[in-house]
């Protein structure tokens, strides 16, 4: 697999850990593909305004702007990228969570995502 695939892959993931941190959905959003799906626990998304509510819930109920959130592990080979990371927010702490990101011409086309997450009291 070309250096280039994997350099524009990294960039994106990049890109995408640090909006996400921001809360920054308008961004988060422009890097995935209109088909694009996102395997949760809870069942598959798909499509773009799927995934932005998804994304909109997270970033406002769940890890909002503020939170910790640490990468553990980060791979990138080709067009795939791999994160593990761990978060905690004022409602939720999150031990170990994972994310995929499969890419195609730039764009995000699939994501996994799964996460252990333990309500705070």
């Amino acid at each position: 697999m070309s250096d280039e695939l994997t350099n524009q892959t990294a960039e994106i993931l990049d890109r995408q850990n640090e909006c996400f941190v921001k809360g920054d959905v308008y961004k988060i959003m422009k890097d995935f593909s209109e088909q694009a799906l996102l395997f949760t626990p809870d069942g598959i998304l798909e499509g773009k305004d799927s995934i932005k509510k998804f994304y909109v819930d997270v970033t406002t109920n769940v890890l909002p702007p503020g939170s910790d959130f640490n990468i553990i592990r980060q791979e990138v080979k080709g067009e795939t990228a791999y994160i593990v990371w761990s978060a905690e927010s004022k409602k939720f702490r999150f031990s170990l969570g994972t994310d995929t990101f499969v890419m195609k011409d730039g764009k995000i086309i699939v994501q996994t995502f799964a996460a252990k997450i333990e309500p705070k009291n």
